[in-house]
């Protein structure tokens, strides 16, 4: 770590917090005339000890489950992408899923976001575990020329029918992304509330 990045993290760490309160505690007993004219060893040494006494910060390594829980389904995302290639599918296909696979990739890089609305985690976890894969499984056990047929005058063909349930997917998954990224959003916007408020006027208006 450099230099100032660890006296960054010290100036932010809970060690310099208390012996600043104690050393701020130290310049009011000064102004109230009760430190005497040592007043600066008074001072400097209530900061010593709340630095020396207060436990070092506590150092966290563990992964939330939110990052678990997405880190594994990208994990099963990238397993089923690898899947969907030509000859087994058609190009048509293969940039659907694609298509599809970078919702999801957007939508699970906001761990914390997704997994606050637990009826939207559970849609991309179908759809990455169930729905995408049950109508990808089902429409490879076909036969090409099979699929590519229609079987009557209003009856889709199996490719077609595939296609339709992307398109399904892709709008259902396409609304959880807009209500994921609105959050982000409306975040930014509080940001820039807080700035306003707390610098003035400013050009941060969305």
């Amino acid at each position: 770590m450099a230099t100032s990045d660890r006296i960054l993290s010290y100036l932010g760490s809970t060690r310099n917090i208390v012996g600043s309160a104690l050393a701020l505690g130290g310049l009011g007993l000064h102004f109230l005339g009760l430190a005497g004219s040592l007043w600066p060893v008074v001072v400097a040494g209530l900061y010593g000890v709340g630095a020396l006494l207060t436990p070092p910060d506590r150092v966290r390594l563990t992964i939330s489950h939110a990052e678990v829980e997405t880190r594994a389904l990208r994990d099963d995302l990238d397993a089923l992408v690898a899947k969907v290639s030509p000859p087994r599918f058609p190009e048509d296909v293969v940039a659907k899923v694609g298509d599809l696979a970078s919702i999801l990739r957007g939508v699970l890089a906001r761990a914390e976001a997704l997994t606050s609305a637990p009826d939207h985690l559970h849609v991309v976890s179908q759809a990455v575990r169930d729905y995408l894969p049950t109508s990808l499984e089902a429409y490879a056990n076909l036969p090409r020329s099979y699929a590519l047929t229609r079987r009557g005058s209003r009856e889709r063909s199996a490719h077609e029918e595939l296609m339709a349930q992307l398109d399904l997917l892709e709008s259902g998954l396409s609304a959880i992304a807009e209500a994921v990224y609105q959050g982000d959003e409306q975040a930014l916007r509080d940001q820039g509330r807080f700035l306003r408020d707390r610098f003035g006027g400013s050009s941060l208006d969305l």
